[in-house]
C-alpha cells in the first residue's frame, strides 16, 4: 500500500513545527533527506530557523549523514503543499483532539495516495484520529520523546482501521534514521513512556500539593539516584538486580508485600492556584536565571555523551522484539 519503500524515501512534510515538529526537522535533515515544512502559527519560521542554527553544531558531533545540509529545510504558506511531494509526513499539531483529528484529515486528503501519515501524538488513539480520514489505513502513531532530533525511541501503532503493513513501514523507516522504534502490542492511551511519566508525574505534584516534598528534593531524587540507572536498563531490569542473585523471582517474594501500602497516589491532585504557584517558582529556583534556551543547551550536550555512554555499555537491545502475542 506504500508509495516507496522505507530506504526510498528523500522527502519528509512536517505539519506544525514547534517543539516537536522542529525537532523532528532537525533529526531529518541531520540524517539527509529533504524537509518541507508548514506551521501557520506567527514567528514559526524564525523560530525553526533559530533552532538549526542553535543545534547544527550538536548535530555535527553527534554525525551527520551523506546529505545533511540544513539548507534542505524548506517553508511553505500552506499544509497542501508542504505534503504534496513528501514520501512521508510527520503531523505535529498541538495535543487538542478535534484538532488533530481535522489535521490529520487534512493531510490525508493532500498527501500522495500510498504515504504513510504518521502522529506524533502524546496519547490520543489512532482510532480515534483517523475518523476523519478517507484513507485511515495510512495513518500510524509516531511518538517521540523531547528532543526528537536525540532521544532515540519512537512509539509505534496503528488504529483500528491501520494497515498492519503501514505500521511495519513506519518501523522500518524510523530504524532506517537512526532511532530506536518501538512497537507496541496494542492501542493504549497515553501509549507506554508516557503513562509511567505521568504516574511519577502525579506523584510529585502530590508531595508538592501536601508540603511533603519541595521541587528541587523531588528532581534532585531522580537525577541523582534512580534516574541515572534507568537511563542503562529500565526499571523493570532495575529490579530484577535488586533481587540480588534471585533476580525478580526474589525481588517480587520478598518485596511485594509493599505494593499493597498506599505510599502512591495515581490520581491526580486539584491543580489549584498555591500548587501551580509552587512548582513554577520551584522550577524558577533551580533554573538559578538560565533561560529555557539555555537549560536546553546544557540538556542537550548532556544527552549527546549520555548517548555515547548507553551505547558502550548497552544492556536492552539495539533492535527490540516483535512485541509479544496477546492471548
Amino acid at each position: 500500500m506504500t508509495a516507496v519503500p522505507p530506504e526510498a524515501v528523500r522527502r519528509v512534510g512536517i505539519v506544525g513545527a514547534g517543539v516537536i515538529g522542529g525537532g523532528w526537522a532537525l533529526h531529518y535533515l541531520r540524517t539527509g533527506f529533504d524537509v518541507d515544512v508548514y506551521d501557520p502559527s506567527p514567528g514559526a519560521r524564525a523560530d525553526l530557523l533559530r533552532m538549526v542554527e542553535t543545534s547544527w553544531p550538536l548535530l555535527k558531533r553527534i554525525g551527520l549523514r551523506e546529505g545533511a545540509d540544513p539548507d534542505r529545510l524548506a517553508f511553505h504558506g500552506t499544509l497542501a503543499a508542504a505534503v504534496a511531494d513528501a514520501d512521508l509526513v510527520q503531523e505535529n499539531a498541538p495535543e487538542d483532539g478535534p484538532v488533530k483529528r481535522r489535521v490529520l484529515a487534512d493531510v490525508d486528503r493532500a498527501a500522495r495516495p500510498g504515504v504513510v501519515i504518521a502522529s506524533s501524538t502524546s496519547g490520543f488513539a489512532m482510532t480515534m484520529l483517523q475518523a476523519d480520514c478517507e484513507h485511515p489505513e495510512r495513518c500510524v502513531v509516531g511518538h517521540p520523546f523531547n528532543p526528537p532530533y536525540l532521544i532515540p525511541v519512537v512509539e509505534v501503532v496503528g488504529g483500528e482501521r491501520t494497515d498492519p503493513a503501514a505500521v511495519d513501514w513506519l518501523a522500518r523507516f524510523y530504524a532506517g534514521t537512526g532511532k530506536r522504534p518501538l512497537r507496541l502490542s496494542q492501542e493504549l492511551p497515553g501509549f507506554v513512556g508516557n503513562r509511567l511519566q505521568e504516574a511519577m508525574w502525579r506523584e510529585a505534584l502530590h508531595m508538592v500539593a501536601a508540603g511533603e516534598a519541595t521541587v528541587e528534593e523531588i528532581d534532585a531524587s531522580i537525577a541523582y539516584g534512580p534516574g541515572l540507572r534507568w537511563a542503562l536498563m529500565g526499571p523493570c531490569l532495575t529490579f530484577h538486580l535488586a533481587g540480588g542473585g534471585g533476580g525478580m523471582a526474589h525481588m517480587l517474594d520478598h518485596f511485594g508485600a509493599a505494593l499493597e501500602e498506599p505510599w502512591t497516589r495515581l490520581q491526580a491532585p486539584p491543580l489549584t492556584a498555591e500548587l501551580r504557584d509552587r512548582v513554577i517558582e520551584g522550577c524558577l529556583r533551580q533554573a538559578d536565571g538560565r533561560s529555557v534556551a539555555e537549560l536546553e543547551r546544557l540538556r542537550d550536550g548532556f544527552l549527546v555523551e549520555l548517548l555515547e555512554l548507553v551505547d558502550r555499555y548497552a544492556v536492552i537491545p539495539a533492535a527490540p522484539p516483535e512485541p509479544a502475542v496477546r492471548p
